[in-house]
């Protein structure tokens, strides 16, 4: 399983993958613990309402990127997120991804 993330991901070690996951991991329960709060301070608490679906993904998924590239720095893997980051929105937005590194 690592020697697929690996590759996938083009990591020179094992050890990197692990990394790369332990953030992920962090990202994902921090946004756990602050994404309630956030959503409810600005479309108030009813959570199955239109209005906070619309404001969750308008607000956390900024947010979620965000803190991703803040643990990325932390754990020293901050251009693995920003080369992700610049995938991730490219598939977004629907504009070609242009890496300049090849």
């Amino acid at each position: 399983m690592f020697d697929k993330l690996k590759t996938r991901w083009n990591l020179k070690s094992t050890y990197q993958v692990v990394i790369v996951l332990v953030v992920f991991a962090c990202t994902g329960f921090t946004i756990l613990f602050i994404k309630k709060p956030i959503v409810a301070w600005i479309a108030g608490s009813e959570e199955s309402s239109l209005l906070y679906s619309i404001l969750y993904y308008m607000f956390i998924l900024p947010v979620y990127n965000i803190i991703l590239l803040a643990y990325g720095f932390v754990f020293g893997q901050f251009t693995f997120f920003w080369e992700f980051e610049k995938k991730m929105w490219s598939r977004i937005t629907g504009k070609k991804y242009n890496n300049d590194a090849d």
